[in-house]
């Protein structure tokens, strides 16, 4: 009987096995194909937001073409139940303004809903949380933030807008404030901006009926003076918080409070290997999170490279750093099987795709290099059946 039970045990555990060695090779299991979204910049070439398709089996991503005519829309959002997507819009002596559209799930077709202001100049992130009731936007140039009230057919109300004030301890980056991003942290009951001209990631309550913002007790943490906190990225057990800073090209890792809405800083590294440094013309872009949450991935402008993190006991090891295949990497995004993500080269107007191994997270270039105008944001939408 030991020796039958043995062998079941066996049995078993080589079943296991090639169920997680299939899971790890097989993005098939892990999601759909999918939409993928391409906020831009705006100019004779560029005209808007473009979309592909994605092969999750290949990783071939199709040719992208127009999906919705709009100035700059440089950041974009998408709905947890990837029904609309909403896209942070900015012209040429413009107010700053929100949009949001429609998304047709089976074509990946936009059909514009809704448009407000987004309560300051320079809009340059939109994000949704995770009940669908809020929208938040960060206003670069003037300062400012706002959030808004989002229906269930995707039109939205105003919320508040609060303007920040202060300055950084450098005068050409940070001589007034500068919110980069505003993002909703996990369950939605805080929201967070992180302010590049005051070297602060600001912390405020939100109520959920109506969207209004207070600032919460404390109101920011602090990140290192002169580093210029850009993009905030949480882990998916939303336990760990990751601040990427623009100009000193570091992640910061943050232990995060949700009953306090409290960040408590953990550890500072470079994204660069060592004796790669110039803070005179590398500016670090954009973080996230590999679905599993084990791997942090992040770009470098002007270096013009992607970092790959281990995450381990909630700090993180750069474990590599590779060409993003393009100049001025700004944006990028993982799909959600987390086998492919996929990079927008700003000053190239190209998108690169690159390969994920599933086991250890670096990466390998697929060859992949696209034309998508002046690309600076990805979303990805799975397709409908």
């Amino acid at each position: 009987m030991d020796i039958l039970n043995h062998r079941i045990k066996a049995v078993i555990t080589a079943q296991k096995l090639i169920i997680l060695a299939v899971t790890l090779l097989s993005p098939a299991l892990w999601a759909k194909d999918c939409f993928v979204y391409f906020g831009t910049f705006t100019d004779n070439s560029s005209r808007g937001i473009y979309i592909s398709h994605l092969d999750i089996n290949s990783g071939k991503l199709s040719t992208p073409e127009l999906a919705a005519s709009v100035d700059s829309p440089n950041y974009l959002a998408v709905s947890p139940d990837s029904h609309f997507l909403f896209a942070a819009t900015r012209g040429d002596n413009q107010p700053g303004s929100i949009v949001s559209f429609a998304i047709d799930r089976k074509t990946g077709g936009l059909r514009r809903l809704d448009m407000g202001s987004s309560g300051g100049d320079g809009p340059c992130y939109v994000s949704d949380d995770a009940a669908d009731h809020c929208l938040l936007a960060a206003n670069y140039s003037s300062g400012s933030v706002k959030s808004f009230h989002l229906n269930s057919d995707g039109t939205f109300t105003d919320g508040t807008v609060i303007q920040h004030y202060g300055k950084g301890v450098n005068p050409a980056r940070q001589a007034g404030p500068h919110p980069h991003c505003f993002v909703p942290a996990p369950k939605g009951r805080y929201a967070l901006a992180c302010d590049l001209g005051l070297d602060k990631v600001m912390v405020y309550r939100v109520n959920p009926a109506n969207a209004a913002l207070t600032p919460n007790d404390p109101p920011f943490a602090p990140i290192a003076p002169g580093s210029g906190p850009r993009h905030i990225a949480f882990s998916p057990d939303g336990k760990t918080a990751c601040v990427i800073s623009e100009m000193a090209f570091t992640a910061t890792v943050f232990d995060w409070d949700p009953k306090l809405g409290k960040l408590t800083q953990r550890q500072s590294l470079s994204l660069l290997p060592p004796g790669q440094y110039d803070g005179a013309t590398f500016t670090a872009a954009e973080i996230e999170y590999r679905p599993d949450g084990r791997f942090v991935y992040a770009t470098v402008r002007g270096h013009n490279s992607v970092s790959v993190l281990a995450v381990k006991r909630k700090k993180l090891s750069l474990i590599q750093n590779l060409p993003c295949g393009g100049d001025f990497p700004r944006g990028m995004g993982i799909d959600p099987s987390g086998c492919w993500l996929i990079v927008g080269n700003q000053k190239s107007k190209t998108v690169t795709v690159f390969a994920i191994n599933k086991r250890t997270g670096l990466l390998t270039p697929t060859g992949q290099i696209l034309n998508a105008g002046i690309s600076v944001d990805v979303k990805f939408v799975p397709m409908a059946n």
